[in-house]
């Protein structure tokens, strides 16, 4: 199954593996995506779409079982506010729907910054695209792959 997401992959010459895993459209929670792959939870990484007061869309990269710190997601960015889109929004942004988004080939090329903590793993699964495929791949080819911008974004979930 090729993606535009693995064929940016494919163009930069970087090295992943596909997993498949079945879909449950009543939760697509990054948790349950990590049970069905049989990885911690830490390691799949789901992709947020957010906008800036000040610089518009951004995308935020954080681990599955955390939450988004709007408030250091802003400071990094070098807004004074930053918030979630809506739900309905994210499909025209992006080109992607809920529980599919990836930072890799959206419809625009958006800054996309990433929670630091991804470099504590050798690998790490992200959305391919579409719901039911992720790509497994090395954080520094992933932040190779969309230019992302490293920081503390994420915090424990309440």
């Amino acid at each position: 199954m090729k993606t535009n997401a693995v064929r940016v992959l494919d163009g930069l010459d970087i090295a992943y593996q596909l997993l498949t895993y079945e879909v449950d459209p009543d939760d697509l929670a990054a948790e349950s995506t990590a049970a069905k792959l049989n990885l911690p939870p830490e390691q799949v990484f789901k992709t947020l779409v957010t906008k800036g007061d000040r610089t518009g869309i951004c995308l935020a990269v954080i681990p599955g079982n955390a939450q988004l710190d709007l408030k250091a997601l802003a400071k990094l960015t070098g807004n004074r506010k930053i918030e979630p889109v809506p739900l309905k929004d994210v499909q025209p942004l992006t080109g992607y729907i809920r529980g599919g988004v990836t930072a890799l080939a959206c419809k625009k090329p958006y800054p996309v910054y990433v929670d630091e903590t991804i470099e504590l793993f050798d690998q790490v699964a992200v959305s391919a695209g579409m719901r039911g495929l992720m790509i497994l791949l090395a954080p520094s080819d992933y932040l190779q792959a969309i230019k992302g911008t490293i920081g503390a974004i994420a915090q424990d979930k309440d």
